[in-house]
């Protein structure tokens, strides 16, 4: 081997002994810690029917696809958190007859040969068994799978809305954590 040869590979090398002892220090700090590296902002307390919804998901093999409850992979949408944008009826509705619900073509859950639609083709009970499974799955308020923004203001989110929105639109649209304070000042004034 060349010179060159030589330090490339022992560059190469030093790189993934010191990826393995990083993964190992991680790994042995995350089982002695009892506080979770990030905070968990998703969670659920299924219903005996969120349960059976449950046992669909994981017997039809939703996971393959899909992440719920901790497990599955990333190939499709992440479930987690949809509970708290949509109810039960709109789930409902999604696995029925997804593209008319969606208000445009998915990816795979339309018209067969898609991987995914069969899904829409089960039997009512199960249907309704997964739309209750998916409506409580629930996201804290500031969770990327809320409804609701974080509660306090974020001088980083100011700084890049101050920076990059257009000056056009600062006087047509509300920026929704303003919305979300007077939506709330109005129920107090009311209360």
């Amino acid at each position: 081997m060349k010179l060159g040869e030589k330090i490339l590979f022992g560059i190469i090398g030093l790189l993934f002994v010191i990826t393995i002892i990083s993964f190992f220090s991680l790994e042995s700090t995350r089982h002695h810690s009892k506080k979770p590296l990030f905070p968990i902002l998703t969670h659920y307390e299924f219903t005996a029917e969120g349960e059976k919804g449950y046992g669909i998901y994981q017997q039809r093999g939703c996971y393959e696809c899909h992440h719920a409850v901790g497990s599955g992979t990333s190939m499709g949408v992440s479930l987690d958190g949809l509970g708290s944008k949509h109810d039960v009826v709109y789930f409902y509705n999604f696995l029925k007859n997804p593209e008319n619900t969606y208000g445009a073509k998915t990816l795979d859950h339309g018209a067969p040969p898609k991987d995914a639609a069969y899904v829409s083709e089960l039997p009512d009970s199960e249907l309704h068994s997964m739309a209750v499974f998916l409506s409580e799955l629930k996201a804290d308020q500031g969770s990327s799978s809320s409804f609701e923004p974080p509660e306090e203001q974020s001088g980083f989110v100011d700084a890049m809305v101050q920076m990059w929105t257009p000056a056009g639109w600062k006087t047509s649209f509300t920026d929704i954590r303003d919305w979300m304070k007077g939506k709330e000042e109005k129920n107090d004034a009311k209360h």
